[in-house]
């Protein structure tokens, strides 16, 4: 079975890794990306080019728009894919989706949106490519269990609900050298974005209660800078990938906190945090207790006193932490919360869709895609 993967592919945390679990899954995987329809421009000029370039993107219009659109349609013509995963279609258009499937009747396509395109305090100017094409995707995937109604409203054909995950191989629980425990080992280590949502505040509180904090994610070093308490942690960086991993392995314990301009009941991190062998204590939310026993395999806080109080606990019960760690990392394997069983479930939605593809199982993998395993290595 074929398979076109569409997406912005600026990091390797999403498109890149669908597109190697396709290809675990033994399917002939492809990429299209259009990160680079806005940066990779030279000449004389240059240095408009990059500006015109960046105000595109923000814009979502302009030629450049208009040719990464015609080019998607040529490769998916070219390719004549039995599938077409659309990750954060933000700039795919309803026109792009109707002239493939008139060309490609066959062809099933699947729009996947980790944001929440929904929620009030999303830029409208982001979403309304995406928006006005999920009447043209033959299946919608939601993150979010309200997404799914959402989607419905919305116009779409049909909505499945499709959780995030954890990669194999790199969420994982991992040994640090001495100069690498120097930098990750804390009692509590939060990794993630800054949002105003009262996430400040909470780890301000934190910090002077005397807790060992590490802090690392986008935006914190601007506003960790400004904050008196947070400040003496000094510059905060943003991790990816292997050292991301080492940090949540640095940890006694890693604070997972729900977006709120996503609306989120879970996260990424409710997957990665277990995965990698660390006990997580996370905003308590009905769904994330149906994810995961409280008190046996995570712990849940619905309040700052909780949190505080809960801390101090684990902090002084190292076997009870270390069950629980350990119960959380059994959950999420035992579950599939992985990323190849999660397109593994894609790929059942599409053979039991209205198109009734046959899937080829132990088919080539094209030479771009590398396998990942489907197992992680170390265990606890």
């Amino acid at each position: 079975m074929k398979v076109l993967v569409a997406g912005d592919w600026h990091s390797e945390l999403h498109e890149e890794v669908v597109v190697r679990a396709f290809a675990a899954l033994g399917q002939e995987a492809f990429r299209f990306s259009w990160h680079e329809y806005f940066t990779s421009v030279g000449g004389f000029w240059s240095g408009a080019a990059r500006w015109s370039g960046r105000v595109q993107n923000k814009l979502i219009a302009g030629p450049l728009v208009a040719r990464l659109n015609s080019d998607f349609v040529e490769l998916a013509l070219q390719i004549r894919p039995d599938a077409i995963f659309v990750y954060r279609g933000t700039h795919i258009t309803a026109r792009s989706l109707q002239r493939i499937r008139g060309e490609l009747p066959s062809t099933v396509l699947i729009g996947y949106n980790n944001d929440d395109p929904f929620a009030k305090g999303h830029s409208r100017l982001l979403w309304r490519h995406f928006l006005a094409a999920v009447p043209a995707y033959d299946l919608m995937l939601a993150y979010r269990l309200h997404n799914v109604e959402d989607f419905w409203r919305a116009g779409a054909r049909r909505v499945e609900l499709l959780r995030s995950w954890y990669v194999p191989g790199r969420n994982r629980p991992v040994s640090l050298s001495a100069e690498e425990r120097e930098r990750y080992l804390c009692e509590l280590v939060f990794a993630g974005h800054y949002e105003p949502d009262g996430r400040l505040a909470l780890l301000e509180r934190i910090a002077r209660e005397g807790f060992q904090l590490r802090l690392f994610g986008p935006e914190w070093e601007r506003v960790a800078g400004r904050s008196p308490d947070l400040g003496r942690l000094g510059p905060v960086v943003s991790l990816g990938g292997e050292e991301y991993n080492k940090a949540l392995c640095g940890g006694k314990i890693a604070l997972c906190l729900l977006s709120k301009l996503n609306r989120d009941t879970y996260t990424r991190r409710c997957f990665e945090i277990p995965a990698a062998g660390t006990m997580m204590l996370a905003e308590y939310s009905d769904d994330l207790a149906r994810l995961f026993r409280e008190g046996v395999e995570a712990a849940f806080f619905r309040s700052e006193e909780e949190l505080i109080q809960k801390l101090r606990y684990y902090l002084a019960h190292e076997d009870e932490r270390r069950a629980i760690a350990l119960a959380g990392h059994r959950r999420v394997k035992a579950d599939g919360h992985d990323v190849v069983t999660r397109m593994k479930q894609v790929l059942g939605w599409i053979g039991g869709g209205s198109n009734h593809l046959e899937l080829k199982d132990g088919g080539p993998s094209v030479a771009l895609t590398e396998k990942i395993p489907a197992s992680i290595g170390p265990q606890l």
